[in-house]
């Protein structure tokens, strides 16, 4: 039975973080569980943007500096990365309030390159993932809860297709966009591929509305966690008060039997029924996932223009 462990948590102050990670995080074995002496560890955040600082589309760097200190605890050596699908993950750090704080730990910021992986599935086994997730010996996916006008939500797995390099992103919209259930399967497989160790979600504050980055803040005051990716999304759904037939990823993980029902989830703390929230606000309207070729050449020369003519340009 998988295990999903979620609290209550209203701050991203430091010291009340700290307290509350160590409470998330017990049921399940502590960090130490999962981080041995000596471990490279990779933090997985959400760094979708540069764009809209203070807009809760990006998971909090309170948190993830919070992270990186119990891993450092467990004797760990964690480094962030992430690959956003417009700019690097340095200029979009940058812009939202990351450098100072993994400076004081001194961790690293790198940018994912991509390679070929052998995946479970035979559909999508020319999927080209990050060869520094790849190779990680812990992945900590740090996902944020947003509302998202393609796939209605996007929470830990879809955090992880963040480890497709950036422009090999607009062509698996292209190449899978076309059916909505087939892209969540690929966003599935991908997640499978990468197979997280640990999951720790940023609800404190969640972002609704037309995301992933056109809503708005909305407080949620929750932290969850877990080493099954897929009980996480699906409980968490099921705090949004959230259809799940109306989510790809979770319809595509019940269809590869990678998701139960909650009754097959051990919920240590609180349970999603005291959790609630049933006003979450949706996309007005979703929009179709599927990128024509012109988008894809778009997307590609914004991703090169702003990584290589504009974002230097900003870091000066």
């Amino acid at each position: 039975m998988s295990t999903v462990s979620l609290i209550r948590a209203n701050s991203y102050d430091q010291q009340r973080l700290k307290t509350s990670l160590e409470t998330l995080l017990a049921p399940l074995g502590g960090m130490e569980a999962f981080v041995k002496p000596g471990d490279r560890v990779l933090l997985k955040p959400n760094l979708l943007t540069a764009a809209r600082p203070g807009k809760e589309c990006i998971t909090r760097p309170e948190l993830v500096y919070a992270v990186a200190q119990r891993v450092q605890e467990a004797g760990g050596k964690p480094f962030l990365g992430d690959s956003p699908a417009f700019g690097t993950a340095k200029g979009v750090a940058a812009a939202n309030g990351y450098l100072p704080m993994m400076a004081e730990l001194n961790v690293p910021i790198v940018e994912f390159q991509g390679q070929r992986y052998e995946t479970l599935s035979n559909t999508f086994n020319h999927l080209r993932l990050c060869k520094e997730a790849m190779e990680a010996d812990v992945i900590i996916n740090l996902p944020k809860v947003k509302s998202h006008m393609q796939l209605t939500l996007t929470l830990g797995v879809k955090n992880l297709f963040g480890c497709v390099p950036g422009k090999m992103k607009a062509w698996w919209h292209m190449e899978a966009g076309k059916d909505a259930c087939r892209f969540g399967e690929m966003l599935v497989e991908t997640a499978r591929a990468i197979n997280p160790d640990l999951t720790i979600v940023d609800g404190i504050i969640g972002h609704q509305g037309n995301g992933p980055s056109g809503g708005e803040p909305r407080s949620l005051n929750i932290l969850a966690a877990s080493a099954d990716i897929f009980a996480l999304d699906q409980s968490l759904v099921n705090i949004l008060n959230v259809d799940p037939a109306l989510v790809p990823t979770i319809v595509a993980a019940m269809k590869l039997g990678l998701s139960s029902n909650l009754e097959g989830i051990d919920f240590p703390h609180l349970r999603p029924e005291d959790l609630k929230i049933l006003d979450w606000k949706l996309p007005d309207a979703l929009m179709p996932i599927d990128f024509g070729m012109p988008r894809v050449l778009r997307s590609t020369f914004k991703h090169l223009y702003i990584r290589f003519i504009k974002e230097p340009i900003q870091m000066v």
